[in-house]
């Protein structure tokens, strides 16, 4: 699998205010009323100001053009304090696996005296539980305070962030909650409960090398992952991938070993899925991104650790073949390309 798939979302994270206000040179998707910039297509409006941090620009981040990767970035009068509101559309929307990987990449970048100090649901746009907001402190050897919030509503998310001074620790916080605040949302785009993931420890056993089988089944249509549904289900982690580029976790819903299987792989809602194939034992790989997923081969049982490490950092000698890709669309359409035995490409 190409890793700048794998790595789309980390390196947004790891941008500089600069890079990304290049990255988002136009308006894209966004509109502007009053008071605020809008993504109409979501139904969500963030204000212009938030504390101390006003608008600075709007645009896209990734798909030109398509309105499904949008970024509104803010800055302090002296740019010393910097937010952005990223408003997106995954393969595979929750709010509790995003801010699960969120609060992993924060604590990667910005290094071991990094400490989570809140980590809990609060209100936003009049729904109690509905944004999962977390607090570090003492990031970047403790010279920096961030925060973010991360939400759900239909196929969209909403990620928020906010990174200034430690000694402006006041203000970054501020600043969230006032941007929590200030959204707005149309009606069919209410936000959905969302709570923080603990996933608890629930190893198995090692397993034999899976084998592909290209005709298991002719169900080749994209699928959502039946958990964690916003944190509605208790996960835990049944094994972890240690890849070129970091470890990851194989999670799945406790107490059921035969159910679907994820791997989050990064915070911008990059996660594989291994689905069960009827009652053979064998499960079905699919991939979700923003705006897609891309259904694969099956496998007669679910691949070992080390086989999902050599996927992602392409090295699997016997890698799955995508069988079909959904396209997402802001307007909520879905756009099935079946591929041909000929065209269908490896990952």
């Amino acid at each position: 699998m190409p890793k700048c798939v794998i790595s789309l979302f980390l390196a947004a994270l790891a941008a500089t205010s600069a890079s990304i206000a290049l990255a988002a040179s136009d308006d894209g998707a966004w509109t502007t009323t009053a008071d605020t910039v809008r993504v109409s297509a979501a139904g969500i409006a963030a204000p212009m100001s938030a504390g101390t941090l006003a608008l600075d620009r709007t645009g896209e981040i990734s798909n030109g053009g398509r309105g499904i990767d949008n970024v509104a970035q803010y800055v302090s009068a002296d740019g010393a304090v910097q937010g952005t509101i990223y408003i997106y559309m995954p393969g595979f929307a929750d709010a509790a696996l995003g801010a699960y990987m969120t609060d992993r990449a924060i604590m990667d970048r910005f290094g071991g005296k990094t400490r989570r100090t809140s980590y809990d649901s609060v209100s936003v746009g009049g729904q109690p539980g509905a944004a999962i907001r977390a607090v570090y402190d003492d990031a970047a050897d403790g010279h920096l305070t961030t925060a973010a919030a991360l939400l759900h509503t239909g196929r969209w998310m909403v990620k928020l962030r906010i990174t200034g001074p430690s000694e402006r620790r006041a203000e970054v916080l501020a600043g969230l909650d006032a941007m929590l605040a200030g959204l707005r949302f149309d009606a069919a785009a209410t936000p959905l409960p969302a709570a923080p993931l603990a996933p608890a420890s629930c190893l198995a056993p090692a397993r034999g090398i899976a084998r592909l089988l290209y005709d298991a089944s002719t169900d080749i249509t994209a699928r959502q992952p039946g958990f964690p549904r916003d944190g509605r289900d208790a996960l835990c982690v049944r094994g972890h991938v240690e890849t070129t580029s970091g470890a990851l976790e194989i999670l799945q819903s406790a107490g059921d070993a035969r159910g679907s299987v994820l791997v989050p792989v990064d915070d911008g809602g990059t996660v594989m899925a291994f689905d069960p194939v009827g009652t053979s034992g064998g499960y079905r790989l699919s991939i979700h991104s923003v705006g897609r997923t891309e259904v694969y081969d099956a496998y007669d049982r679910l691949p070992s650790e080390t086989q999902i490490a050599a996927m992602l950092d392409g090295k699997d000698p016997a890698t799955a073949r995508a069988r079909s890709t959904t396209a997402y669309g802001a307007d909520g359409a879905r756009t099935l390309i079946v591929a041909s035995k000929g065209d269908r490409k490896g990952r």
